[in-house]
């Protein structure tokens, strides 16, 4: 970990795994998977140690840490979603948590508690007593969002220049519950979410693609609801460029105990099975095969 002013941080922004030879144009993505707690961090919270991390998205990094094999790169973030929110504009600012900051506009996910400093984890828990300072806020952006963003989009570029086209797999996890509306309604619950927000931020063919792996592996597989994509899929996703963003979101019940946030009995089976998909996402850009938007 840093110590800037007498504040204990998180050692890295982001960690990126290489692969021996880059044969894919997909990069995949794990913004909400950050474990790195620093101890002045968790001292100053209102939670344990344990409900600080009820919005991280455990796991979801070595879920998914096999893309390098696949010729593909894979960008993990250092630093926990409850302490700086990857998946959020840099300028999405809460009024109630950030000290001098004033209200601009209406933003759901502001109100909600949920900027890019958060002010509650899952279920609405405050994570403070009361405000930060704006010279904390600004300092976990600088030195986490975006260098994150920075290198994130470095990445792209360099996809986008090997193989003419890019594309962008951010992947998350959801609660088990998150689900319960649509499994009320008489669908059969699903077990991924793929966000694309409504056609906007990937072409048809890169997100057909996308569905049939994760089908063809054996998960069911809906789009849009209830998750379209945040801040990164609408950020990334240019089609009309050749840069394609999707979001996943994988029901964390699969894989592990939501309570206890362990593994459960099923991790390997659910990793083995997102390990064929992630051999077949790899595949788009390979051989150059074309998609609709070029």
């Amino acid at each position: 970990m840093l110590i800037a002013k007498g504040i204990v941080m998180p050692k890295s922004a982001y960690e990126i795994l290489h692969p021996e030879r880059n044969r894919s144009c997909v990069v995949f993505a794990s913004p909400h998977s950050g474990r790195d707690y620093p101890w002045s961090f968790l001292r100053g919270t209102i939670l344990d140690e344990h409900a600080i991390r009820s919005s991280e998205d455990a796991f979801v990094d070595v879920l998914f840490d096999c893309a390098p094999r696949f010729g593909a790169t894979f960008i993990k973030a250092g630093a926990p979603r409850a302490f700086v929110d990857l998946n959020r504009s840099n300028d999405e600012l809460d009024p109630a948590l950030i000290e001098g900051v004033r209200r601009q506009g209406h933003n759901p996910r502001v109100a909600s508690g949920l900027g890019v400093i958060p002010r509650v984890v899952a279920n609405g828990r405050a994570i403070y007593r009361g405000k930060i300072s704006a010279a904390e806020a600004q300092r976990r952006i600088d030195r986490y969002w975006q260098p994150y963003h920075d290198m994130l989009q470095k990445l792209l570029d360099r996809a986008h220049q090997r193989h003419g086209q890019a594309v962008l797999l951010d992947c998350h996890s959801m609660p088990h519950e998150a689900m319960d509306g649509i499994a009320r309604s008489g669908m059969r619950r699903p077990d991924i979410v793929l966000g694309d927000r409504f056609g906007a931020a990937a072409s048809g063919d890169v997100v057909d693609r996308i569905e049939a792996a994760f089908v063809n592996a054996g998960f069911i597989v809906t789009r849009n609801t209830p998750f379209a994509g945040a801040y990164i899929t609408q950020a990334y996703g240019r089609p009309s460029r050749g840069q394609h963003a999707v979001q996943v979101e994988i029901d964390r019940s699969l894989y592990m105990n939501e309570t206890l946030i362990r593994p459960n009995g099923d991790f390997e089976a659910v990793k083995a099975a997102l390990q064929r998909v992630v051999s077949v996402v790899a595949q788009i850009g390979q051989g150059r095969l074309p998609l609709a938007a070029e």
